[in-house]
């Protein structure tokens, strides 16, 4: 490299050096609320702002109904399969761990549990914490470890009764 590409070269990069200090010493200053920071003025909305505009039907989307996509209208389990599901417990089973575990995907019918505590497809029960309510279920794998959480269908979820959007523990015993 010649002296004068070098010169040229450290000129630049002084240059930029000087610029991003500069840079920074304003930020900083605006932080601090001095410096040369103009204010910004707020105004209040007046008739000619545009607004977003009332649907007809009262706000709700087209085809999914006032109330909303309800949860039965996904579940396609038989009321012969829930009743099975809910039988007894076999006298044998092996107590494979806890996980927490959310909604799976709604458009997968059946009751089951997608979870790291299998490897393989298997059937199995899964029980609420206190032992309330129990469910047999088909234990699928997910490929995560163990201990990453588990995805429960949304018939698994509406016949154990519980809310959609909550997180729920489970003890998974494998049948």
């Amino acid at each position: 490299m010649s002296c004068g590409m070098m010169v040229r070269y450290s000129s630049a990069m002084l240059l930029g050096a000087a610029l991003v200090l500069g840079g920074c010493a304003q930020l900083s200053s605006l932080g601090r609320g001095g410096g040369d920071a103009q204010a910004v003025a707020v105004q209040s909305p007046d008739e000619a702002t545009a607004r977003p505009q009332t649907r007809p039907d009262g706000g709700v989307a087209a085809g999914l109904g006032r109330a909303g996509l309800q949860a039965a209208a996904l579940d396609q389990t038989s009321a012969e399969e829930r009743a099975a599901a809910l039988a007894p417990p076999a006298a044998r089973t092996q107590h494979l761990g806890e996980t927490l575990a959310s909604l799976g995907s709604p458009s997968e019918p059946g009751l089951w549990l997608r979870t790291g505590l299998v490897t393989r497809v298997t059937q199995g029960r899964i029980e609420l914490p206190d032992g309330s309510r129990s469910l047999r279920v088909e234990l699928r794998p997910s490929g995560a470890e163990a201990g990453s959480g588990s995805q429960l269908s949304l018939s698994a979820f509406t016949t154990l009764g519980l809310p959609l959007t909550q997180l729920v523990t489970l003890q998974v015993y494998a049948e």
